[in-house]
């Protein structure tokens, strides 16, 4: 039987099991996507975890070769020596094959700095960037530094049947999912979507400043709009990468009318996206969420993990023992 496969895409979720291997004592095999040419289901940098039960968290492909880099991660962590495996063009393994096309080579690595890897942990729980360098001591795979950011963190504000839609399709597509709204019943029903206990907020007035960073989108989801200005002031007043408003083109347009009337500048309206969604016109609330969320993905998708170059960052000393 197959051993168990659990398919996380946040470096952050990985580096969580890796945390828990070593606070354990467990031993453990780091694989990380080194290299690819042409088509790939994973970026370079990727990671995943083999426990000393064969026990894998993170993939590296769409599921075509995962379950034999989990066979060799095994290999390596009895061997107690490191590999650098490569699949498709140019491969050994024939009979392996990428439906994807190109190629992709992996670092498999039983005695990683374990250090490094919970010190890049607690770094991203902090929501701040942070960056790992892997040597695979080939000369076929040079030595790559990989700047990995914090998993997206979405806020939001509203009420009714797209607020809590939005928030349950958020949790589930692995957003850190934040809410605010006047009304408890909602409260009690994206609760068990949100990373914290959501906020109940009783005056549209005055709203408590907001812990946004770049890596943070904010949404507000009312359609009683008057709930809106106090929001998106305190949203404006961060540096969030993503704020939106849902709403018609002429709500859009009244929206940043009165921001205006109260001193929202016209760089500050710029950054408020509206009408949400890449999809327009929608009249179901799972619908509209998907479009609004896919519009936040958007924004963010290709700011997760970006290669750098060694001389950019402060390597860690110990990442190529």
């Amino acid at each position: 039987m197959p051993n168990a496969i659990t398919y996380q895409d946040h470096a952050v979720d990985v580096l969580a099991q890796v945390a828990a291997y070593v606070r354990t004592g467990q031993p453990f095999v780091l694989i990380t996507s080194v290299q690819i040419k042409g088509g790939s289901a994973r970026d370079v940098g990727s990671l995943a975890v083999v426990s000393g039960t064969g026990d894998m968290s993170g993939y590296m492909s769409n599921g075509c070769i995962d379950q034999d880099i989990l066979l060799h991660a095994m290999g390596c962590l009895q061997s107690g020596t490191a590999r650098l495996l490569r699949y498709g063009d140019g491969s050994p393994f024939h009979d392996l094959t990428l439906p994807c096309g190109g190629a992709l080579s992996v670092w498999i690595d039983p005695l990683p700095d374990k250090d490094a890897l919970v010190d890049a942990y607690n770094t991203l729980l902090a929501r701040q960037p942070a960056s790992l360098t892997f040597r695979p001591r080939q000369e076929s795979c040079p030595s790559i530094t990989i700047a990995y950011q914090p998993k997206v963190a979405l806020a939001l504000a509203g009420r009714g049947a797209i607020f809590r839609a939005t928030a349950k399709i958020a949790h589930a597509i692995g957003f850190d999912v934040s809410g605010f709204a006047p009304d408890v019943s909602d409260l009690d029903a994206v609760a068990p979507f949100c990373k914290s206990p959501p906020t109940h907020v009783r005056s549209n007035i005055s709203i408590d400043a907001l812990n946004l960073d770049p890596t943070s989108g904010f949404l507000t989801l009312f359609h009683d709009h008057d709930w809106e200005p106090a929001f998106l002031v305190a949203a404006l007043a961060t540096p969030a990468g993503f704020i939106g408003a849902l709403g018609s083109r002429p709500t859009q347009a009244s929206r940043l009318a009165h921001l205006a009337e109260i001193g929202v500048s016209d760089a500050d309206l710029q950054r408020i996206r509206g009408p949400i969604g890449l999809v327009p016109s929608l009249r179901n609330a799972n619908l509209i969420a998907v479009s609004a969320l896919a519009e936040v993905a958007q924004t963010f998708a290709y700011q997760q993990q970006t290669v750098i170059s060694a001389q950019q960052v402060i390597q860690h000393p110990h990442m190529a023992d």
